[in-house]
């Protein structure tokens, strides 16, 4: 294959295929294609590396804790404390790798987990039509586009109809551009190249057909790609939130440390001594693991998410799922099964059902033309194809309707033999309706009800004669279908010129001949009613926004336990279709959208409002989209959820999250485990601020007291990293609490340290320190030498904190119902026993080796003074109960409501 002589965009496109000795009809054989493959590799940008590993890491110092901690090392080195220095600047070290391995795996993770979302493609290879991954484009191949869809490559535009796309990723234009197959001087630039469309744009309307000039790293954005390609971003409103803290906590520490050193200074201790207890309160105030362990936690959210079916594309929506107070959803696919069967027809003034086409039950031949023409429109006007490897491919509407027409002895071949297809005008959701012209001088309309109604002026009867249009009856049966729960559909008939090839919209606006209706079912899914339950139980609204018909709405909502029946309508149930929605003002909107939960016959237009709505009532909107049009709804939404199976490509660029499924079910998964990475992080809160607090007010006491420090600088760090390491690490492995979703949303204002968590965390730093002053003093009271006296305060310290790990994480509530489960409470909270498998190891080694005890400044226990040092373990256990009165990690279930609100 020689290269093009001249730019594509400056060629016919005749010559453009001729040059890439391909075939504008029928493409390149599956031969040709893989011998290019070889040559050109896959249609993939190469991986632009980002941050270098060695900046990645540095990057983990940039924390004023941290910072803090390496200057604090430097000090006691240029003092002349080696050792002191070296324990702090590890210490530091070992939270700065922790930090950098995960942030490294999430990154990973979710670049890997957005590469999992494949895009495909309509390729015609050998004069058939097949879906490929875009990595399998070569240069040659003809690929179809149709709304919605990502361009995968280069193309020289061929053939189009309507096409627009959206450039701006490329050359800044907000509009979509209208595209044509025409060639351009070569200089143009690359806005105005209309018969080009390039990798990474969008097509917004239209349909079209392009031969691949370019692939991979070759294409336009492949020239550009460094600086579009997207980037893992790690930050968060929450990590934001943690960064403010730890300023803020810095000062606090700094503060206490400064003052420390003065009322020691003031007291006639010597300047280094005190500057060593200033020193030791610095460090373990400073909750150097905190940084690390908010990326943990949100990491392992990303993947149990995803290992759920559901994919973050950016990582605040994690936490954000855990706020989430109203989820506004699609019917078809999301809430239903996405198998759509015909049940009933109705044509002629007949209605049937559909076992009642079979050929020999008195509808074969001309029994009723009005019916057997609507069953011919639907196999007509119809873009499913049958396909030997994949059964039937299309839409799930348009399949069901060539299943019915195939049920009445219909035969696909020789229907389009008869009647072939010269052109058509795509469905749009905008006009929700498509239509076929054909060469039988026909003109074929399918779509929704009111749109093909309000075309029509005659209908056709039993023997296929006019008639005026009797729109009442076709209503009543429209109402008689939706009230089943059926996606109803309506068809009509235009006559054509012998000689027009083309067709435009006025051709279908009037005049038109009504064929009939066909009344389809999608049941739901049964793991989405339960999902429904679950989410309504746990507080969250579920709010049905969908296209099709108000009747079938009802139905289906009825059925999902959606919806509410306003006082003194009996059992109906609320609902609103898009034009009642588009008579109301803002302020009307404002109050609908708060008391209905069922929206049907509803514009993409129109899902951007009922977001903006919700949203300025003060709600955390999650909103579903899979069409293009659906894209600023998605945008907008605090969490935007696009269909990974089902959607289009724009949609999924516009999502924060993706449903591999196209499940409800996933999202209430992901809103389960996005509660959980919360409550997670408020338990390490929980757990690590009080061994900090304790340490320091141990310190601050003994400068004021005048006695000698009860732990060291060197033993606070270990208490530290212990903490990190083998405690506080444990519980953001915690598995989802069973309770979480029988309590509402976290405010999404709610702060960091709420009212509760606050006394919490003072009551247990008190107990804290009147364990590490009471053994110290203890100790010393009975002989015991400093370093004695300080190893039992350390063990009592990290003894007592076992008990309090126990308590906050979930292995407590299972051993509290031990007799009912047994030993399964102790497969509860695997990561909480190896943590404490892991701190008794360290903690033996700690104390009973001599080497540790030359570095630390400690000393081997006896038995008994194990047994003393044991003690607080059970004084514990009140100061847990009463920490979980005051902010509670296990509260009480609310009572399941159908309706929240």
């Amino acid at each position: 294959m020689a290269p093009l002589p001249a730019p594509a965009h400056a060629l016919p496109a005749a010559d453009v295929v001729e040059a890439l000795q391909s075939d504008a009809v029928n493409g390149l054989s599956q031969a040709e294609a893989q011998r290019r493959r070889l040559v050109h590799g896959a249609n993939a940008l190469s991986r632009r590396g980002g941050k270098p590993a060695w900046l990645k890491f540095l990057l983990q110092f940039n924390n004023p804790l941290l910072v803090t901690l390496l200057v604090v090392g430097a000090v006691k080195a240029l003092l002349g404390h080696p050792r002191d220095a070296l324990v702090i600047w590890s210490v530091t070290v070992i939270n700065a790798v922790i930090g950098f391995v995960q942030e490294s795996k999430a990154e990973n993770a979710i670049a890997a987990l957005a590469l999992a979302v494949r895009t495909e493609v309509e390729v015609v290879r050998e004069g058939v039509r097949q879906r490929l991954a875009s990595e399998q484009l070569v240069p040659g191949d003809l690929v179809q586009l149709d709304a919605g869809a990502r361009v995968p490559a280069d193309l020289r535009l061929l053939a189009v109809r309507q096409l627009r796309t959206d450039e701006s990723a490329l050359t800044g234009e907000s509009l979509p551009v209208s595209k044509g197959t025409s060639a351009i001087e070569a200089s143009a630039p690359l806005a105005e190249r209309i018969g080009m469309t390039y990798a990474g744009s969008f097509v917004t309307t239209g349909q079209g057909l392009g031969v691949v000039v370019a692939t991979g790293d070759g294409t336009e954005v492949g020239s550009i790609s460094s600086s579009l390609q997207e980037q893992v971003d790690l930050t968060t409103p929450l990590t934001r939130k943690f960064a403010r803290f730890s300023r803020t906590l810095l000062q606090v520490i700094l503060v206490l440390a400064g003052l420390t050193f003065l009322v020691g200074l003031a007291r006639g201790r010597g300047a280094e001594e005190m500057f060593d207890g200033a020193v030791a309160l610095a460090v373990g105030a400073i909750p150097e693991e905190l940084p690390a362990i908010v990326t943990i936690t949100l990491a392992i959210g990303v993947n149990r998410m995803a290992r759920r079916r559901a994919i973050i594309r950016k990582l605040p929506a994690v936490e954000a799922l855990g706020s989430t107070t109203v989820i506004c959803s699609d019917k078809t696919g999301t809430l239903t099964q996405n198998r759509m069967t015909v049940q009933h027809l109705y044509g002629g003034g007949q209605w049937v059902a559909i076992e009642d086409l079979w050929p020999g039950n008195g509808l074969s031949g001309a029994a009723n033309v009005a019916l057997q023409e609507t069953l011919l429109a639907g196999l007509l006007c119809n873009d499913a194809r049958p396909s030997s490897r994949e059964g039937l491919v299309g839409d799930p509407t348009e399949t069901a309707l060539l299943v019915a027409a195939d049920m009445a002895g219909i035969d696909r071949r020789s229907a389009l033999a008869r009647h072939p297809r010269r052109d058509a005008i795509p469905f749009a959701s905008e006009q929700q309706f498509m239509a076929t012209l054909h060469g039988s001088e026909r003109i074929l309309l399918k779509g929704s009800v009111e749109a093909v109604l309000d075309r029509c002026r005659r209908q056709l009867d039993g023997r296929g004669r006019p008639q005026p249009l009797d729109r009442p009856a076709v209503e009543a049966a429209v109402a008689a279908m939706a009230a089943r729960g059926e996606r109803v559909l309506a068809f009509a008939i235009g006559q054509a010129g012998a000689s027009q090839l083309q067709l435009e919209h006025h051709h279908v606006a009037e005049d038109l001949d009504f064929l009939g209706l066909q009344g389809m079912l999608d049941p739901p899914r049964s793991e989405a009613i339960r999902a429904v339950a679950a989410c309504q139980a746990a507080g969250i609204t579920v709010k049905m926004i969908t296209g099709d018909h108000l009747e079938t709405a009802r139905a289906i909502a009825r059925q999902m336990g959606i919806g509410r029946a306003p006082a003194g309508e009996g059992e109906e149930l609320a609902a609103i279709d898009g034009r009642q929605l588009a008579a109301l003002g803002p302020d009307g909107i404002a109050a609908c959208v708060d008391r209905v939960d069922v929206f049907a016959r509803v514009a993409p237009a129109q899902k951007l409002q009922l977001v903006q709505a919700l949203q300025a009532n003060g709600e955390v909107v999650a909103m579903t989209g899979d069409g293009v049009n659906d894209a600023p709804a998605l945008k907008q939404a605090d969490i935007g959820i696009a269909m990974g199976a089902g959607g289009t490509e724009v949609a999924r660029q516009a999502a924060d999250m993706l449903l591999t499924d196209d499940n409800f079910a996933t999202i209430e998964a992901a809103v389960e485990e996005g509660r959980t990475v919360y409550l997670n992080l408020r338990k390490t809160l929980a757990f690590v601020l009080p061994v900090n607090g304790g340490a320091s007010m141990t310190i601050l006491l003994g400068a004021v007291l005048g006695t000698p420090l009860p732990v060291t600088a060197l033993q606070v760090l270990w208490l530290n990293m212990i903490c990190s390491l083998t405690m506080s690490l444990a519980l953001a492995f915690e598995p989802v609490a069973p309770w979480l979703m029988q309590q509402p949303p976290r405010p999404p204002q709610q702060p960091l340290l709420t009212g509760g968590l606050i006394r919490r965390l003072l009551v247990v730093s008190l107990f804290n320190w009147m364990v590490i002053f009471g053994l110290f003093l203890w100790s010393t009271r009975h002989g015991s030498d400093l370093n004695l006296a300080r190893t039992m305060a350390v063990q009592g310290l990290v003894l007592a904190h076992l008990v309090y790990l126990v308590s906050i994480s979930q292995l407590g509530a299972a051993l509290s119902a031990l007799p009912r489960l047994g030993w399964g409470a102790f497969t509860r909270a695997p990561a909480v026993l190896l943590g404490i498998a892991g701190t008794v190891a360290v903690q033996w080694i700690f104390s009973q080796t001599a080497a540790m005890n030359r570095f630390f400044g400690t000393a081997p226990l006896q038995l008994e003074q194990l047994a003393v040092c044991a003690l607080p373990m059970l004084l514990m256990l009140p100061v847990a109960w009463l920490g979980e009165r005051l902010d509670p990690t296990d509260p009480e279930p609310i009572q399941p409501r159908k309706n929240p609100r």
